[in-house]
């Protein structure tokens, strides 16, 4: 009966003990050390973070490598179109080496005249 008593006397002071985790018993199956499970959760997050900042890198790459294509692909086209307007391709009037012609025959003009034999030794009749 003394027992009874005693164990009476204390049962309010039960309702303030801790209640058991059911979710970390060290007995049950799947248990994680909490320190394990900090080290766990700390590393997700950095993971996490690390796959942000990876993505991102990739995101300003590729809008650079966009960015510097975009530039070439403008200077180009600046190139050619300026090359159009100076560089006009001259008429080909005798037809070239499809032709045949020698240079005598097709009545081109040389700006150095045409040389014959001798003529280096005769320059004071010029």
């Amino acid at each position: 009966m003394k027992r009874f008593l005693i164990l009476t006397a204390l049962l309010p002071f039960a309702v303030f003990a801790q209640p058991i985790n059911t979710m970390n018993n060290p007995n049950q199956q799947g248990y994680q050390i909490p320190s394990q499970q900090r080290m766990q959760t700390q590393m997700q997050s950095q993971q996490i973070q690390q796959k942000g900042m990876l993505n991102q890198q990739l995101k300003t790459q590729t809008q650079v490598q966009q960015q510097h294509l975009q530039t070439q692909m403008n200077n180009n086209t600046q190139r050619v179109q300026q090359g159009q307007v100076r560089e006009q391709p001259l008429p080909n009037t005798n037809g070239g080496m499809l032709n045949g012609g020698t240079v005598q025959d097709s009545g081109q003009q040389h700006m150095l005249p045409q040389r014959q034999n001798g003529d280096m030794l005769n320059n004071s009749q010029r």
